[in-house]
């Protein structure tokens, strides 16, 4: 393995070097173990530590098939997939490798006792499997998260609506949160020449995610001048939300949860923030939604915007903040709204929808034109990564139970293959440009936990 690091971490190796390494057998990957998807039975969820049920251990490599690529993962981030596959929640993804091994034999390798988990990671092609001519060892890269066979004739105008689409490293095996990982050919994309390993890493999940749900024709369409309530508007994914509704002419007002996440959000172009708990919004009374913090909370977004209803609410914590992203949103506005961290039961009150015209857009991650076109303002410099803290892979565990505390701002980066961080610009005159946004999310004096 000390082989593969050097050659992968060097300016100099070529492809034929590359090319020419021996793969090893195994490899180290955080994992999950399927005897042990019962451990926190009965315990709530923020009760579930991720690090008692995450272990880093030596899997057997897998050989690309037909259409992938084997890559050497220089580093990785931490998604709040990471965080359910962790503590099982809503259910252990044990069954999607099963259901993935009864589609066919492509899948049936990916039905194993242990999981590996990652749904980021930047590095190094090492291999290509037959079929594959984009793509070459030695190719420094990132990989996005949708897995997709598109075998069905759904998929073809949008690929998230084929029925086969899987998430990378939850759905399959063999993600990211590892020192090699498989992937097929049309996750990959450029890495950013300025960026490190770990902050290139730590962007493409939650950076596609955020274009469609606010960019896309499959999403809600954000136009300039447009006001964007954004939710976590410093956390992982509503980080990159403020970025792009900034650079898209809009005018973001996040929700944050302290002075200092405030501060990160206007720093990441945010117009106005809320500090959600310094101001005492709390959109529930015991089991009930709290309507009359729906209407305070409302008046505040008013008082910010000037008078302004949002046009776009970039919704993602769910059963806490749904029913007053539908009852903020301006008459025919939208709700564009995935993955729900805080609960998926959604309590709203129809009225505010079907009377005033208002949309519900439901949105999953993206396809592979919208992780390019996410991905491209990243090489560009027109979107920044908004990497906090780097984490080892021996202590993917911590990583994960930090996310699940909300421990954090912008992501949470694991080093994997890379020794240090700090390795993998190639164009330092680009990174010197845009050095004070890259390290805005990144508190002074290193950040390697």
């Amino acid at each position: 393995m000390r082989d593969l690091i050097d050659a992968v971490s060097s300016d100099s190796a070529s492809p034929a070097d590359i090319a020419a390494l021996a793969v090893p057998e195994s490899y180290r990957g955080a994992v999950v173990l399927a005897e042990e998807s019962t451990m926190f039975e009965g315990l709530a969820g923020p009760d579930k530590d991720p690090a008692k049920s995450l272990h880093v251990r030596d899997v057997p490599t897998p050989e690309p098939g037909p259409g992938e690529v084997l890559i050497a993962v220089m580093a990785s981030a931490i998604n709040y997939n990471t965080v359910w596959s962790a503590i099982f929640e809503p259910l252990p993804t044990f069954g999607f490798l099963k259901r993935y091994a009864r589609s066919g034999p492509a899948g049936t390798r990916h039905d194993q006792p242990w999981h590996v988990l990652g749904s980021d990671a930047s590095g190094v092609v090492l291999r290509a499997g037959p079929g594959v001519h984009r793509w070459k060892p030695g190719d420094r890269i990132v990989a996005h998260c949708l897995s997709v066979e598109l075998e069905s004739p759904d998929g073809h105008d949008d690929t998230m609506l084929d029925p086969g689409q899987r998430i990378w490293g939850y759905e399959t095996n063999f993600g990211g949160l590892a020192e090699l990982a498989l992937v097929k050919a049309n996750q990959l994309m450029p890495k950013a020449a300025h960026l490190t390993w770990e902050e290139a890493a730590c962007s493409s999940l939650v950076n596609s995610t955020a274009y469609r749900q606010l960019v896309s024709r499959n999403g809600a369409q954000m136009k300039q001048g447009d006001v964007v309530l954004v939710w976590g508007g410093a956390g992982g994914l509503g980080s990159y939300a403020t970025q792009l509704v900034r650079n898209g002419g809009g005018r973001a007002v996040a929700v944050v949860s302290s002075a200092g996440k405030a501060e990160l959000a206007r720093a990441a172009g945010a117009e106005s923030a809320i500090d959600r708990r310094a101001e005492g919004f709390d959109f529930w009374a015991g089991d009930a939604p709290d309507t009359t913090q729906w209407r305070r909370f409302g008046g505040r977004l008013r008082e910010l915007t000037g008078g302004d209803d949002p046009d776009i609410v970039f919704e993602h914590p769910g059963r806490d903040t749904f029913g007053v992203s539908v009852y903020v949103a301006r008459r025919g506005g939208t709700v564009v709204t995935c993955a729900s961290s805080s609960g998926y039961d959604h309590h709203y009150d129809n009225r505010y929808l079907w009377m005033h015209l208002k949309r519900i857009v439901g949105s999953h991650f993206a396809n592979y034109r919208e992780a390019w076109e996410a991905n491209r303002l990243i090489v560009r410099g027109v979107i920044h990564p908004t990497l906090s803290v780097v984490y080892p892979l021996t202590e993917t565990g911590q990583a994960a139970r930090a996310v699940h505390r909300n421990e954090h701002s912008g992501k949470v980066g694991v080093l994997c293959l890379a020794p240090r961080e700090g390795l993998g610009v190639t164009d330092p005159a680009l990174r010197e440009r845009h050095l004070p946004a890259i390290n805005r999310f990144r508190p002074p004096g290193g950040t390697e936990h």
